[in-house]
């Protein structure tokens, strides 16, 4: 297992666990199973156990896996906050002794706040206290390390990373992310920062794995040097030394041994040119599905309505490059989990964006498309309550 540094210099494994997707039996998930993935990844090297509070059960399962093997001191836990269910100072303090009670312990290597969405969000929280409880946490050794979750542009990626001393950050990112959510000048802009970058969604939830168009597919199964889908996508990430710690939801020992396997002897620098022209192939092959043209430049921002052109035109492709659920899910993350929303029928038509817009797409056209696609009416009605409940 490689590993590299945090901020504090402690050593942390190359290859997460994702502890969202354990196996589900019924309605809880199978214990059992899950316990020998975790022990199978743990004794390949496996140090770094990601969870939240609101993964149903997860919490729980990873405390009672970790409890049953008596190996709490071998393993970093990373959790978070879901700030945007809380009303106050005391709320937070609630839900964090929850969290120990759940994972059977009484620190937590790791805190985040989860999917915080712009800067507005966080002077909300620092107006109930969020800094001198953290502070007070990080002094009693109940917290040892601070950090947020992101899922958004890179522009207010980089300003949440200079509103805090954090001390790691995490983000959406694969060679499909490249130039989209934070993006690798995001990712560069953390590292240069001094932050460890924790990634999420190496594999887009499973995506470039499993819902590949065939043509992709087909790369694979043709090529010479017998790589797998799930192997080009980590050692794309492994290849970059500003990435710390990947993240995978591993839920088969099949996962675990392949992803250790890759972990094991990936380093910076390693990607070969062999290895970047799969990569480029996939990508076109991916490419050929989307709707929209749209690089994620930015260009056409800011919008005066307050549109976020970008993660619009991301999530509309998606939808026909991967699932519509999947892609519905996401921009609801995107657009209405923070104080100014930013949907895609906030468009007045102004046409401002398209005189700024290198690829020349008709911008007001594709984004009356893209809302008949992203908001049907159970998201309008969702975008209502967490509004009304200030829930980003």
């Amino acid at each position: 297992m490689q590993y590299r540094k945090d901020r504090k210099g402690n050593d942390m494994s190359v290859l997460g666990y994702g502890c969202m997707r354990f196996t589900r039996k019924g309605n809880s998930i199978d214990i059992d199973k899950a316990e020998k993935e975790v022990m199978s990844a743990l004794k390949s090297g496996v140090n770094y156990f990601d969870t939240a509070y609101v993964y149903p059960g997860s919490e729980a399962a990873l405390g009672e896996i970790l409890n049953r093997n008596h190996c709490r001191e071998q393993v970093y836990i990373a959790t978070k906050l879901p700030h945007y269910l809380i009303k106050s100072i005391e709320g937070v303090e609630k839900m964090f002794q929850e969290e120990l009670r759940r994972l059977k312990t009484d620190y937590i290597d790791y805190y985040l706040m989860h999917m915080l969405t712009d800067v507005d969000t966080w002077e909300k929280l620092k107006k109930l206290g969020i800094v001198e409880w953290i502070e007070e946490k990080m002094n009693s050794g109940k917290i040892k390390n601070i950090g947020f979750s992101y899922h958004g542009n890179t522009a207010v990626f980089q300003q949440l990373v200079d509103v805090y001393d954090w001390d790691f950050c995490q983000i959406q990112y694969n060679y499909m992310d490249e130039h989209s959510q934070a993006g690798r000048e995001g990712l560069k802009y953390a590292h240069e920062k001094g932050l460890p970058v924790i990634i999420m969604e190496p594999l887009r939830g499973g995506r470039l794995v499993n819902l590949l168009p065939q043509s992709a597919k087909k790369l694979f199964e043709k090529d010479g040097e017998k790589r797998t889908p799930a192997e080009l996508a980590f050692r794309w990430l492994y290849n970059q030394p500003e990435v710390t710690c990947v993240l995978s939801g591993m839920n088969s020992m099949e996962m675990v041994e392949e992803n250790v396997k890759t972990a094991d002897k990936t380093l910076p620098g390693s990607f070969t040119k062999s290895d970047e022209e799969l990569v480029e192939k996939v990508k076109a092959e991916i490419e050929k599905t989307v709707k929209v043209g749209c690089t994620g430049c930015s260009y056409c921002m800011p919008c005066p309505m307050g549109v976020d052109i970008p993660v619009t035109f991301r999530c509309y492709n998606e939808i026909y490059s991967e699932t519509k659920g999947g892609a519905r899910r996401e921009y609801l993350q995107c657009t209405a989990f923070r104080q100014n929303q930013s949907s895609a029928s906030f468009c007045i038509q102004c046409g401002k964006c398209e005189k700024h817009c290198p690829q020349h797409i008709e911008i007001r056209k594709e984004l009356k498309n893209a809302v008949r696609e992203l908001e049907p009416l159970h998201y309008k009605a969702a975008r209502k309550i967490i509004k009304l409940l200030k829930l980003w």
